[in-house]
């Protein structure tokens, strides 16, 4: 059943899905020791990481499968604090100078050297504020679908599936609460983000591994921390890149004017067909813009 699965026996599923030659990587999950806690990632490859890859808010790490898998480099993705297999912090603080934390000490364990941080959603207003902060550890910065300046009406559909039902009688409740909110994306897909972002309980129903109430508290008013983060990037000088997906409410033509305001030397990229989540709508593509990146780093 779905609830015993190797987090890592359907990859050959994502690559059969996307239709990439499968070749096995290498892949493991290790963990990162915080105050209070630990930070969990997947490690892909034995190499060097050429790159950090972070999920947006109520996602995991294995959001990143495919993308790594057609990447084929030596990557580390993370799971955030309250996210995934990482530990819930006691606070419930899941904003992104706090994350920026927690990105600082894996990526100094796993990734010292990566030349890319690719933030999603959440995980880009993390990726700001570290590399505001800590710019030797953000050489460069690939932000996907996100700007400081995303609000309460641009969020509303990612507000309403993230504060929605926390528990689940059964497993084909949950996923079907899933593909409800994703209509784009095949059901295979959906399965496989269900059973690594969700868990089966003793009773037999089905609970999401984030932390429901630190995800209670962003979506009370997304946007409500982040405003600050717009100095943030101001003050950075790495090179910065912006992914937008080409059918996502979330960044808007006010998002990339106020975008190269600040940072005019910017790279902004459309993925057409590719809503919020540009990894799952669009994978190969976002591998290929990442491969370029690193490849002119």
């Amino acid at each position: 059943m779905a609830g015993t699965t190797d987090e890592f026996s359907l990859l050959q599923e994502n690559a059969a899905e996307a239709g990439v030659i499968w070749t096995a990587p290498a892949v493991r999950r290790v963990e990162v020791p915080l105050t209070g806690g630990f930070l969990s990632a997947i490690v892909w490859g034995e190499a060097p990481a050429q790159a950090v890859l972070v999920h947006g808010s109520a996602q995991n790490a294995h959001t990143w499968d495919t993308v790594a898998i057609a990447l084929g480099r030596p990557v580390v993705a993370v799971d955030l604090p309250g996210h995934g297999r990482s530990a819930w912090r006691s606070d419930h603080d899941y904003s992104p100078a706090t994350l920026a934390s927690a990105l600082a000490s894996g990526i100094e364990a796993l990734a010292p050297d990566a030349r890319l941080l690719v933030g999603m959603s959440l995980g880009g207003l993390a990726g700001i504020a570290l590399a505001a902060r800590r710019p030797d550890l953000v050489r460069s910065l690939a932000l996907v679908d996100i700007t400081p300046g995303v609000d309460a009406a641009k969020a509303r559909s990612i507000t309403a599936f993230v504060s929605g039902p926390t528990r689940f009688a059964s497993f084909d409740e949950i996923l079907d609460h899933t593909v409800r909110h994703n209509p784009g994306r095949s059901e295979a897909s959906l399965r496989r983000g269900v059973i690594h972002n969700a868990s089966e309980l003793d009773d037999g129903s089905w609970a999401w591994r984030w932390d429901p109430e630190g995800m209670a508290v962003r979506s009370e008013e997304p946007g409500r921390d982040q405003r600050w983060l717009w100095d943030d990037l101001a003050a950075t000088a790495m090179p910065v890149t912006l992914v937008q997906g080409g059918r996502s409410p979330v960044v808007d033509d006010a998002d990339i004017t106020a975008l190269l305001q600040r940072r005019p030397d910017a790279q902004v990229v459309v993925v057409h067909g590719a809503g919020h989540s540009v990894q799952g709508d669009q994978p190969l593509e976002l591998a290929r813009l990442l491969g370029g990146l690193l490849d002119q780093r």
